[in-house]
């Protein structure tokens, strides 16, 4: 009886096959320092080359309206990590330099912090430049380990002791470590990505996100000796060229470890170049202006992604975006809850990343903040207006802003001039604040005489 019980239960129980949990995707961003729109080959550029960028834009997406909040370096990338603009998270007042006390407040959610939730592990690999002492720097933000600089490679002894009475020197990390005084610069792009792909290689098993914010092509300019006289652009080139060996070398140790079709890599930079410096800077390519200014060259910036299984190889996108989006972006992707009280500025993009016809960006207004914080214009459709001057540009028609047509339209001025006031004043009224740490970890006036430059 028992027996023919159990053959009964038996004939109708159905095997159940367990599948293990899918693993999210890893995120890689690399994010350099003064690099132009028109610095790529896949941007237009006819002698820098850069065959593995190039092949992210083969494979993935290539955006061409793609914007920074910031034309400086903190406030920008402020930005990119809390998905918010620089006034919004007290980060908007120009860079920080080795003398100030504050920073990014740890409790803000930062890219790192919201996939650490997640269970990722979490690598910053270059220049960080978000505040320099115990509490603001990498690890106090989300991020595992750190490996880099804390501000701008000038900002050092070597280039900046008869400024100002300026006698600071520039300390390499690790995590909070200083491991060596005044580095040898020549060597920050290849160590940078030696210690991401280490990182790579320790984490494969695992979901993991690898920042690499690239200190170059930030003036000074050094490429390591391989690379030294090998570009026809100059030692701009050559810096530019050894960035992209650096994409190759991660891309490579994904491949090898059979993740590359399962980690979402990213390319973009901080804001456009540094126009005074002539052949030490970089090219905006068609459009006017660069670093520190509100022109189109300033902000907008090249931006590629690859994650095959969301983005069409090959795929143009001609919306407008900005760096404020990558945040809620990779979010929607990894699965990853974004903290529902606290407001951010950049929007979920994976719409215009799918290919889909007819899909047009959330970015309904971008607005323009000048190196120092102060509204300066807005974005709105094509139209984009500066406030001091009053100048209005079709950007669709006008990419390189030489035609004012201001007065064929003054009453699209003055709405565009009342919106820019209106979405400045939400953002002030809630402002949150930076943190002030009294007490630095290295003393601000010591002075270590840097190693023989090339």
């Amino acid at each position: 009886m028992n027996l023919v019980f159990s053959t009964v239960i038996a004939a109708f129980v159905v095997p159940v096959s367990i599948e293990p949990p899918v693993r999210p995707p890893n995120v890689v961003i690399m994010f350099t320092d003064d690099q132009g729109y028109g610095d790529l080959g896949c941007y237009g550029h006819p002698t820098i080359r850069t065959p593995n960028l190039d092949r992210l834009a083969a494979e993935g997406a290539r955006l061409t309206q793609f914007y920074v909040p910031s034309p400086v370096c903190s406030p920008s990338r402020a930005g990119l990590l809390t998905g918010c603009y620089p006034k919004r998270v007290g980060m908007h007042e120009h860079v920080i330099f080795p003398t100030d006390d504050h920073g990014l407040h740890p409790a803000e959610d930062t890219i790192a912090d919201v996939l650490s939730r997640n269970g990722y592990a979490t690598g910053c690999f270059g220049k960080w430049h978000l505040g320099h002492r115990d509490g603001v720097l990498p690890t106090d933000q989300g991020f595992d380990v750190f490996f880099g600089i804390p501000y701008s490679n000038d900002m050092s002894q070597f280039h900046r002791s008869a400024v100002n009475g300026y006698t600071h020197s520039l300390p390499l990390l690790r995590d909070k470590e200083i491991i060596e005084w005044e580095p040898d610069q020549r060597r920050l792009t290849r160590d940078g990505t030696e210690a991401a792909v280490a990182f790579i290689d320790a984490n494969a098993d695992r979901p993991f996100f690898a920042y690499v914010p690239h200190a170059m092509p930030h003036i000074p300019l050094y490429a390591s000796d391989a690379f030294q006289g090998t570009s026809r652009r100059g030692l701009y080139g050559d810096v530019i060229e050894e960035i992209d060996w650096s994409m190759g070398e991660i891309v490579a140790a994904l491949e090898r470890h059979g993740i590359l079709d399962r980690t979402i890599v990213i390319f973009t930079t901080d804001n456009g170049p540094w126009l005074p410096y002539q052949q030490d800077g970089g090219s905006a390519g068609p459009l006017a202006g660069g670093k520190g200014g509100n022109q189109e060259g300033g902000q907008r910036v090249p931006c590629l992604i690859r994650h095959p299984s969301r983005i069409p190889a090959g795929l143009v996108v001609r919306e407008v975006a900005t760096s404020m989006d990558l945040l809620p972006t990779i979010g929607a992707w990894t699965g990853t809850d974004l903290d529902p009280t606290r407001l951010i500025d950049g929007h979920e993009i994976t719409g215009l990343l799918s290919g889909r016809e007819g899909v047009v960006s959330p970015t309904e207004a971008f607005l323009y903040y000048t190196a120092h914080g102060k509204l300066a214009g807005i974005r709105q459709g094509r139209w984009k207006l500066m406030l001091e001057s009053g100048s209005l540009h079709d950007l669709e028609v006008d990419v390189s802003e030489q035609w004012d047509v201001a007065g064929k339209h003054p009453e699209l001025v003055e709405a565009l001039g009342q919106e820019a006031a209106a979405l400045d004043a939400v953002i002030t009224r809630d402002a949150r604040p930076v943190l002030t740490v009294p007490e630095p970890l290295w003393d601000p006036a010591i002075v270590v005489r840097p190693k023989p430059g090339p």
